[in-house]
């Protein structure tokens, strides 16, 4: 007996890897905000310790019922008042590393769930390309 779809019905993550994030197919070197209600959006953070409580305010307005925080490569915890505008309106918050995060909203979003999932993507150090 099949307990999960074939496809989800809705933005999915469909890969990731140092640097990066695909949503659907198409890739993103760049922090992201998606939901399962078809949101998809730059998310200006690249470093969680420079996080503010604005940052997580601008996603209490999604109409979602969950935030799915990824911090990036290591799980790091947003500071609780930043969260404020977030728990006001009943809106759950679960943070993990980036990859996890993925993992995660994908499961919910297959479900059914009004979820959205904040992924920060950390630029890679660059590499040195002249030979020495």
């Amino acid at each position: 007996m099949k307990l999960q779809p074939d496809r989800i019905q809705t933005l999915a993550v469909t890969g990731y890897g140092e640097g990066w994030i695909a949503v659907n197919g198409e890739k993103f070197s760049h922090s992201i905000v998606l939901s399962s209600l078809g949101l998809k959006r730059e998310w200006n953070c690249t470093d969680p310790n420079l996080l503010s409580e604005a940052d997580f305010a601008e996603l209490s307005e999604m109409g979602v019922e969950m935030i799915i925080y990824g911090s990036g490569d290591k799980l790091c915890f947003p500071r609780p008042e930043w969260l404020k505008a977030l728990f006001t309106k009943g809106i759950g918050v679960e943070s993990m590393d980036t990859r996890a995060a993925c993992r995660t909203y994908n499961i919910l979003a297959a479900e059914g769930r009004k979820v959205a999932a904040a992924l920060l993507v950390q630029p890679q150090p660059k590499t040195s390309e002249s030979g020495l």
